[in-house]
């Protein structure tokens, strides 16, 4: 995509840079959970944060884990996630065992992980983080029956979990606080409440 800006004609990722457009990609597996992955993506969007869905299979076309039918906006292969603000894994089964089984995305993760950038996984998907050892000393939360999967983590039974660059969160009933987290780290508070007011959503 091509934009025209004061004569200059500018690739969309520098146009970005330029009015600093917060830019977080999402990655889909078939049978991640719906809700977990789309309410992140809506309230994000909302926010006017350019959130991208990312496929890890050489098609977009993923299946959800209620068998929903849906087209991501990239495929991993081929995608320069360099101007990434945040990484973000919605859980769902068996859509978080391919997520930890795809190599190149658990080498994104280590290299942006490495670099303080912000990650963030929800119901069953924190424990792909715990598997690359981002959740080693901190607290961390996830889906009932993956709480032991958190290697080396401090179990938490909070709704949202934030330690430093990583947030971790419980399942599809804590999703719109996980959304609306991300969104007040990249954006502020304040624009978070904005989001959650604009959806009639009372904030915990």
């Amino acid at each position: 995509m091509i934009i025209t800006v004061n004569r200059f004609v500018l690739p969309l990722k520098l146009f970005l840079l330029r009015i600093n457009i917060k830019k977080v990609y999402i990655f889909l597996a078939d049978g991640f959970e719906d809700i977990e992955g789309l309410t992140v993506v809506d309230l994000m969007r909302r926010a006017g944060i350019d959130i991208e869905t990312v496929s890890i299979k050489e098609s977009n076309e993923i299946t959800t884990s209620h068998g929903i039918m849906m087209k991501t906006d990239r495929v991993f292969t081929g995608t320069d996630f360099s101007d990434a603000d945040m990484l973000v894994l919605p859980g769902g089964m068996p859509g978080t065992k391919y997520l930890g089984e795809y190599q190149p995305l658990c080498d994104l993760l280590r290299d942006f992980y490495g670099k303080s950038g912000k990650v963030a996984a929800i119901c069953a998907a924190p424990t792909v983080l715990a598997s690359l050892g981002f959740l080693e000393g901190r607290k961390a939360t996830a889906y009932p029956s993956c709480m032991e999967g958190l290697t080396g983590a401090e179990p938490s039974y909070e709704s949202v979990v934030v330690d430093g660059n990583v947030t971790t969160s419980r399942g599809l009933g804590t999703a719109v606080d996980f959304a609306l987290s991300l969104i007040g780290q990249l954006l502020g508070e304040e624009k978070a409440d904005e989001i959650a007011e604009s959806v009639v959503y009372s904030r915990k």
